[in-house]
């Protein structure tokens, strides 16, 4: 899989090698970034020149403030030029360097922040409060970056535009090993708070190597990677894998528009699109007369991830673009792509596809002994790829129960069939995969257990013919309260500003009582079957006093 020839002098750092290396090849005059703004007009061009140049002065503005390697810096922002100057500047200079979804409400930040011990942040003007509300609980946070502030509005909170007009061009990425902490992300857990998964620089192998391999990328391609860098495809392949093969890529600063996102894909001649399950529903839902007035002649392939791929979305797309989908799957775990249905392979509909080149999968029992053909186990891999991440920040027990028996436990359930393909089946936790959010269903329940009208909360994912999964939540209301719109209403945009607005409930249920075990443990499985009408199964541990 490891695509050797990126590493050149022994330097591994993410950072120099999506910038300085293109340049030293001889690419820094190719265009690397077309950013196209909201009204659909491209803004602007980067070539690799400019983001060299760029990433540098903003990795010696951080050094003048003190920041040193090691240290923990975030970005907040929606999708801006400057998000991707922060990521790989930060990188250069060797700090552990972590991006926030931008719809993050407070309580999510705090959680990451907080955790993760973030000396620094990115962000924008609009986005302050948010932090003014938790500061004084990030005793850490020293220091505050807005992208959009003509001057510095506090000794600690400080305008972007100021430092990188102070800032020198000239920048070298000290010495930087394979296993040098690099990219942090933040992954839900079923029960309890985010864990932040942690990378190192040498993760770049496996990233460039399956946007090679898999994505098909070659020199004078333009790619395009609709995921938000709050998330590991936003930073795995919309950053890493395309740029360290000096690929363009086209950035998009708007939303989901069908008519929007075809006037990029024709307008920019996009040769290769990478993009989400739910986001190709959404396209099935337009006049299919809207698609015919596009030239996609340029476009070679379309990939997905995040969720399973239905197959109707497989013929949906033969039909109407005339192109396949190919399945991706990976986890921010895994850090870059690791089952496929990349092209040259068969696609059967509805599988995930066969692990890529270096990867070794097994579906396991819970023993961890292997199943037979066509038997639903324990989605798990062989260790050592060079994507896979090094910890669970500050949580080395869980990390380590995820290593058992000489294998990597994924937390998927999934069959193999006798040709080898696997086809995913669910979680074996909890977790909701909505719109390829992984949303956790504890964050939800305790964001609402903080608003005063509810006594109790279970929260489940429910099957959703557009989103993959919906976030249903069920509330026990204290004695006295009266269910009604306005609650529910209100219990909505709690949700959004203290989790983010994927977790907001599609669904909320008023009910008597929550189910739970004689420990007190929500019984999800049994909300789950009471609202899809299903067997409640054994329900011998539930404390029905």
């Amino acid at each position: 899989m490891a695509n050797e020839s990126l590493i050149l002098n022994g330097q591994y750092n993410i950072g120099s090698i999506c910038t300085r290396l293109q340049c030293a090849r001889g690419l820094g005059e190719r265009t690397a970034m077309r950013w196209v703004g909201a009204d659909r007009r491209l803004s602007r061009g980067w070539t690799f020149a400019d983001l060299e140049a760029e990433t540098n002065r903003f990795a010696n503005a951080l050094r003048a403030l003190g920041f040193a390697r090691g240290d923990v810096f975030f970005t907040f922002l929606p999708k801006l030029p400057e998000q991707f100057i922060a990521f790989l500047g930060a990188l250069k200079l060797q700090l552990i360097t972590g991006t926030l979804f931008a719809n993050f409400g407070e309580d999510a930040l705090l959680d990451r922040l907080g955790d993760a011990g973030a000396k620094g942040v990115i962000t924008k003007k609009s986005f302050l409060k948010k932090f003014v509300r938790i500061r004084d609980r990030l005793p850490a946070l020293r220091t505050i970056i807005l992208v959009d502030a003509d001057d510095h509005l506090a000794p600690d909170i400080l305008s972007l535009k100021v430092l990188m007009a102070g800032a020198s061009a000239d920048f070298s990425a000290p010495a930087t090993g394979p296993d040098a902490p690099s990219v942090l992300h933040y992954t839900s857990g079923s029960t309890g708070k985010s864990k932040g998964v942690l990378h190192r620089h040498g993760s770049v192998l496996s990233q460039s190597a399956t946007a090679r391999d898999v994505l098909g990328l070659r020199g004078g391609d333009v790619f395009w990677c609709t995921a938000d860098q709050g998330w590991v495809t936003g930073t795995s392949y919309g950053i890493i894998g395309p740029w360290s093969l000096g690929v363009t890529q086209v950035h998009f600063g708007g939303a989901y528009d069908a008519a929007a996102w075809f006037d990029i894909l024709e307008g920019q001649k996009v040769n290769v699109w990478y993009s989400a399950p739910t986001a190709l529903r959404m396209l099935m839902r337009e006049d299919d007369a809207l698609f015919a007035e596009y030239d996609l002649s340029a476009l070679r392939s379309i990939f997905s991830v995040g969720e399973p791929l239905n197959p109707e979305v497989i013929r949906w797309a033969r039909g109407t673009l005339g192109k396949d989908v190919h399945d991706t799957w990976f986890q921010t775990e895994t850090g870059a792509i690791m089952i496929t249905n990349r092209p040259g392979l068969e696609i059967r509909p509805g599988s995930m596809g066969k692990p890529v080149a270096g990867i070794s999968a097994a579906i396991l029992d819970g023993d961890g002994k292997p199943v037979s053909d066509g038997t639903v186990g324990n989605l798990c891999f062989r260790p050592g790829w060079p994507g896979m991440f090094t910890a669970y920040l500050n949580h080395e027990d869980v990390y380590r129960q995820r290593f058992r028996g000489g294998f990597y436990h994924s937390g998927d359930t999934a069959y193999r069939d006798a040709d080898g393909y696997f086809w995913f089946q669910g979680r074996s936790d909890d977790i909701i995969n909505t719109a390829g959010h992984l949303v956790s269903p504890f964050e939800v329940e305790s964001a609402l257990l903080e608003v005063g009208e509810v006594a109790e909360a279970g929260v489940i994912g429910a099957p959703d013919d557009l989103l993959f999964e919906k976030v249903v939540a069920f509330v026990a209301l204290r004695g006295g309260q009266a269910w009604s719109p306005e609650l529910e209403l209100k219990l909505r945009i709690y949700v959004s500003n203290k989790v983010s607005t994927v977790a907001t409930p599609q669904e909320i249920v008023p009910v008597e009582a929550i189910p739970k075990n004689k420990s007190g443990k929500i019984m999800r499985r049994v909300l789950k079957a009471r609202y899809l009408g299903g067997d409640c199964g054994d329900l011998s541990t539930l404390d029905q006093d």
